[in-house]
């Protein structure tokens, strides 16, 4: 692999179509740097549960390709896609008919293909898989990615688990309520459409936090009534005017996210902190999670997509969004 694998890059954190243009633009003038006699792939894989919103960070990919489309093919490119998350079908089907548009035989593959699959196909170690019917409504992933053929069986059955302490992770009801830090207005709303959707009586946000600008009030939908969401400068303001709130969902970068956990653990109301950056250094997570254990509050993360129950709670953008 390290003679093959050539460079990983990442874009995060809901880019602006723009954005991602630049990124596939920079990326695809890197890859035509220098040819080689087998051609080259490039592969863009993604998971299923982010708020990064497919559809219109695949059109600034779109508008690269075709800038670059010659180029690809002189360099004898092959790309590969499997992507999911919000509005990922409206995003394969933009890039498949763009692909075909110019000829360039990009194969796209959804949440029905392992997230890791592509890979072996582009290394040649297994053939293509079908590519799934855009057209078609979603279906159940595929289990059976490899030839198992010459394989030994899996054993059945695992060995229990051994005795530990009391899990301290307070199960949600239809009536908790959260705290959520950070300006993620997508998330919030998606969180509150699915309480709307489970009948809850009322949204599992109460407040959320943002230290960047004075205290105000963001609209959001329930259903199709309007309704102002509190948003205060600290976490102590929000704690002491939503008491009754539990879960505290924390949006913070890796840069700050210890801060503010450690913070919302001083407050005796927050039984459950959901931590969705990633990169958080392993000894500020050990220094969370020792904390978190000492005063009896249960952690989610850190590189959570957060938390779902029926009924009762979505945290941030698990699951996605609805497509249609």
């Amino acid at each position: 692999m390290g003679s093959e694998l050539a460079n990983y890059g990442e874009y995060s954190g809901a880019p602006s179509t723009e954005e991602t243009f630049v990124y596939a633009k920079t990326l695809l003038s890197l890859m035509m740097k220098y040819k080689h006699p087998d051609g080259k792939f490039l592969i863009i894989g993604g998971g299923i549960a982010n708020f990064t919103d497919v559809a219109a960070t695949f059109t600034g990919l779109i508008k690269a390709l075709q800038e670059y489309a010659d180029d690809i093919k002189e360099h004898k490119i092959k790309i590969l896609i499997r992507r999911a998350g919000p509005n990922y079908l409206e995003g394969l089907r933009k890039v498949k008919a763009a692909s075909d548009k110019l000829g360039l035989g990009i194969k796209v593959y959804g949440p029905e293909t392992h997230i890791t699959a592509v890979i072996p196909m582009a290394l040649g170690k297994i053939d293509p898989l079908p590519e799934p019917d855009l057209s078609a409504p979603c279906g159940p992933p595929v289990r059976k990615m490899i030839d198992l053929k010459g394989k030994k069986p899996t054993p059945k059955g695992h060995p229990p688990a051994p005795a530990g302490t009391k899990h301290t992770l307070v199960t949600a009801t239809p009536e908790t309520t959260s705290i959520v830090y950070g300006m993620q207005n997508r998330a919030v709303q998606g969180m509150l459409d699915f309480d709307f959707m489970c009948k809850r009586k009322k949204p599992s946000v109460d407040a959320m936090v943002f230290p960047f600008s004075g205290n105000h009030y963001v609209k959001f939908y329930w259903g199709t009534e309007e309704v102002l969401m509190p948003v205060y400068t600290t976490t102590k303001e929000a704690v002491q005017k939503h008491s009754n709130a539990s879960v505290f969902v924390n949006f913070a970068s890796f840069r700050s996210v210890h801060e503010t956990s450690m913070e919302a653990m001083n407050y005796s109301s927050l039984k459950t902190i959901a931590i969705i950056a990633e990169g958080v250094p392993e000894q500020q997570t050990r220094d969370i999670i020792k904390v978190a254990e000492k005063k009896g509050v249960g952690i989610i993360g850190p590189a959570t997509v957060g938390g779902i129950k029926p009924g009762c709670l979505r945290i941030g953008n698990t699951g996605g969004m609805l497509q249609p």
